[in-house]
């Protein structure tokens, strides 16, 4: 397909906004509290709720909205994010503030499946991972580099200014999609031959997979900050370049993880939970030092980039016939496991200690290398 790299940076910037507008308000939850005089816990709905309602509409809206032209749902989606961003930036009304959050959540999904599906669809076979790992570069870059973006706008020009900023994201992107964008048709299939792939033994191994995989991430990452503020003594504008460089890294992981899945597949898949594994245990014997913990940091967001290719592509290559419903699928299970890791991690700082989730995370990616291991063997199947 002609443009066809144009297409793929404009889902890169589609994703970067749509994430950003998730995951931004994590760094800005303390001026969403002052903002409506509600307490921290309140405004921590602004992130929950989102991610509820993308894990219960990704297993159903990117199928519901196959069949449709994607240049007419991408529109669509971005419309939405950008119209209820800006309402967002002026209401009072904190119940209001939670619905302009909801609303878009339940289209996020649409966008970020179907634009994975899309950028496999346009390329050649052999060059599909690279193209998926692209967009997925921009759900990372979303999650990652919108998180200090946002706080940044908050912090020097107010909460209104930081929904604003979502808006003039997606905003670009909207236009971008309206003058660039090809007619792209969907697909005339039934919803029932794509979700009997939800039934096959290998898409549930897939689903269990995908859901320890994240898991055993969020586990280690959900309570980094904390980690490395009371183990490591990294605080404050050297804690946010940190994680920033973390962030960067975890894009480099993206396009890693692409090249890297192409050409060993099982022995990446295999060796993932393995490595991940001895990376917990250098953050859990080092962490009172400084300089090898940020070493650490920059190879786990290496991993961490590397982790999300894997989630996404173990869910596809499942359901080959069925890319929306996978993606979808890829969507809520990675949710789902984040939410496990987050409790897993919780029990654990309260319980033991913060330095005792590098642990933790390391009996998770156990059990999800059993779950890999079982499907390569059971299953011989290439996407």
């Amino acid at each position: 397909m002609k443009n066809e790299n144009l297409i793929i940076y404009i889902m890169m910037l589609g994703t970067f906004g749509v994430l950003s507008t998730e995951m931004g308000v994590v760094g800005i939850l303390p001026q969403i509290a002052q903002y409506f005089h509600v307490d921290i816990t309140q405004a921590g709905l602004f992130v929950s709720l989102f991610a509820l309602t993308i894990a219960i509409c990704g297993i159903f809206m990117p199928l519901v909205f196959s069949r449709f032209d994607r240049k007419k749902s991408f529109i669509l989606v971005l419309a939405v994010f950008t119209v209820f961003s800006t309402i967002g930036a002026f209401v009072t009304d904190f119940n209001i503030a939670l619905i302009c959050r909801v609303i878009p959540a339940i289209f996020h999904p649409i966008y970020c499946g179907l634009a994975l599906t899309v950028a496999a669809e346009i390329v050649s076979p052999e060059k599909a991972q690279d193209a998926v790992s692209k967009v997925i570069m921009g759900v990372s870059a979303g999650m990652i580099i919108g998180v200090p973006i946002t706080t940044f706008v908050a912090t020097n020009l107010g909460y209104q200014y930081s929904m604003l900023w979502f808006s003039l994201v997606t905003f670009i992107a909207l236009i971008a999609t309206i003058i660039f964008f090809p007619t792209l048709p969907g697909k005339e299939q039934s919803y029932g031959n794509q979700v009997k792939v939800a039934t096959t033994g290998v898409f549930i191994i897939s689903i269990l997979g995908v859901i320890f995989l994240n898991g055993g991430m969020y586990t280690a990452y959900s309570y980094i900050s904390e980690f490395l503020n009371t183990m490591t003594g990294i605080f404050g504008t050297e804690l946010s370049i940190v994680l920033f460089i973390y962030g960067v890294a975890s894009i480099v992981g993206n396009w890693a993880g692409a090249k890297l899945l192409n050409s060993k597949t099982n022995l990446t898949v295999l060796t993932f939970p393995i490595i991940f594994s001895i990376l917990m245990i250098g953050m859990f014997t080092l962490s009172g030092i400084k300089i090898p913990i940020i070493v650490l940091m920059v190879f786990w967001g290496l991993l961490a980039g590397i982790g999300n290719d894997i989630s996404q592509y173990w869910m596809v290559s499942a359901a080959p016939d069925a890319p929306e419903f996978a993606n979808g699928i890829f969507l809520s299970m990675g949710n789902v496991g984040v939410t496990l890791g987050t409790t897993i991690a919780g029990a654990v700082v309260a319980g033991m200690g913060v330095q005792y989730v590098m642990l933790a995370a390391i009996a998770v990616m156990i059990i999800d290398l059993i779950l890999l291991f079982t499907r390569t063997n059971r299953y011989k199947i290439e996407a």
